[in-house]
Formats: structure tokens, C-alpha cells, sequence
């Protein structure tokens, strides 16, 4: 036999494992970790983010959250974020060994004070993306707030309290860079919301409440919301206005 007609098969095994390599790729590049960026450096200024040296996040302002809805692909591994000012080349901040898992979405807020680099922290969890039961509103809270005094109770209330707060509040003892569960509360049927009071842990003198009630969710769907309590800007106390996040429906 020729030796041209061994090595023809050779060569087309090669281009079809070539060719598996590809789509094989092609199909796991949708599958890649996905996340949204909290600006929640209370002394920071605007800010673009990089991860591993890619600018995935830009012109971030405090107390703000990219991308507006959904995620950003971001890269798989152990990885380094970077926060630089806005539009130039200068860091602000710089912290490795952020994780982020195959498929899997993630919040990620960055905290702290870029007046001293070592105390910029961020705080990255995994989010739960499965829709809850419809009429429930699955709610968690992030404490991104360095001057928190101390651990904080948190009620999530359907309506204010007329005879004051309940014995046991919806999150206990939740301290600075911590990440509630996820807890589920019937969806307000009356239509008015959700109102947040924030306490020090072991009491029932609010801190704070929201001020407003935020809508969450529909009597027909479940819905999932994240709320980050933050400082004021350029202020060293809690502020009474967490972002509110939209995670689901």
C-alpha cells in the first residue's frame, strides 16, 4: 500500500478530533462564571474594574452596580480585581485570590477604603438563581457597611409595626462583610412592599428603616432581591438607603 493511503486516516482523525476540539469549546464559552459589580467603597471615587487585566466593569460611581440587569462573564479560577480610576491607568485597589466556579453567578461588592488599600475587602457570593415559589419574595442581605456597629438584626416587614417589631427578627446577627441565606416571605398582597429596619444585634431599636417600601415581586411569580447595606458616602456611619438589587423577576 502506498504510504500516502496510511497516513490519509491519520490525518482525518486529527481533523476530527480538531474539529470536536472546537465545538467542544464553543459550547462550554456560554458556560463560563458570570458576575455583577457592587461599588461600595464609601471614600472611592468612579471607578473601572478589572479582572485579571480585563475591564469588564466601567465608570462605576458608588452606591451603583454594573451591568444594570444580568451578569458579565468573567474568568474562571482564582482571580485578581482591580479597581482603577476611572478612565486612567491609576489603581485604586488591587485584591487576588477571588474565586469564581464554572457556571455559576455571583455578586460581587467591593468595600472598605481606598484611603487605605489594605482594608479594601470584597465580598463575592454565589447567587441563587432558581425562581421561588410563586407569591414568595426570596430576600438575602449583604452587610458591606464598615462602620455597622457591630452585628445587625434585620426585619423585613409587609406593612410598619404598629406595636412595635417582632420578638425574632428575619436576619439575625448578620456583621460587616457577611451574606445572609436567603429567606422566604409571602409576597405582599396588599401591594405596599417590603419595609427593611436595621438594628443592632440583640435589640429592637432600629438603627434605620428604609424610609420607603420597596416593591418586590408579584402575587403570580416568585421573585428573588438582594439587599447590600452600605455607609454613607465619604461618611463613617451605616446609610439608610441599601442598593437594592433585582435578582430575579
Amino acid at each position: 500500500m502506498f504510504r500516502w493511503l496510511k497516513i490519509l486516516p491519520l490525518a482525518l482523525a486529527a481533523l476530527a478530533v480538531a474539529a470536536l476540539s472546537i465545538v467542544a469549546a464553543s459550547c462550554n464559552s456560554g458556560n463560563q462564571p458570570q458576575a455583577r459589580f457592587v461599588h461600595a467603597i464609601q471614600d472611592g471615587g468612579e471607578l473601572d474594574i478589572e479582572v485579571n487585566g480585563s475591564k469588564d466593569f466601567s465608570g462605576l460611581s458608588f452606591g451603583n452596580f454594573l451591568p444594570l440587569s444580568g451578569y458579565t462573564n468573567v474568568t474562571e479560577g482564582s482571580d485578581t480585581i482591580e479597581g482603577l480610576n476611572s478612565g486612567t491607568s491609576t489603581e485604586v485597589f488591587s485584591v487576588s485570590g477571588v474565586t469564581f466556579d464554572f457556571e455559576i453567578d455571583y455578586t460581587v461588592v467591593a468595600t472598605g477604603f481606598v484611603t487605605n488599600l489594605n482594608s479594601v475587602v470584597i465580598i463575592s457570593t454565589p447567587d441563587n438563581t432558581t425562581e421561588p415559589a410563586n407569591g414568595t419574595v426570596s430576600f438575602r442581605v449583604i452587610n458591606a457597611s464598615p462602620d455597622s456597629p457591630g452585628p445587625v438584626d434585620i426585619y423585613i416587614l409587609d406593612a410598619p409595626a404598629a406595636g412595635g417589631l417582632p420578638a425574632k427578627p428575619t436576619i439575625s446577627s448578620l456583621a460587616y462583610k457577611s451574606v445572609s441565606g436567603y429567606i422566604n416571605l409571602p409576597y405582599n398582597s396588599a401591594g405596599g412592599g417590603f419595609t427593611m429596619f436595621v438594628c443592632p444585634a440583640g435589640t429592637r431599636i432600629p438603627i434605620f428603616s428604609t424610609g420607603w417600601s420597596f416593591a418586590a415581586g408579584a402575587s403570580n411569580e416568585g421573585s428573588t432581591r438582594t439587599l447590600v447595606l452600605t455607609d454613607e458616602q465619604n461618611v463613617n456611619q451605616m446609610s439608610q438607603y441599601p442598593i437594592f438589587l433585582k435578582d430575579i423577576n
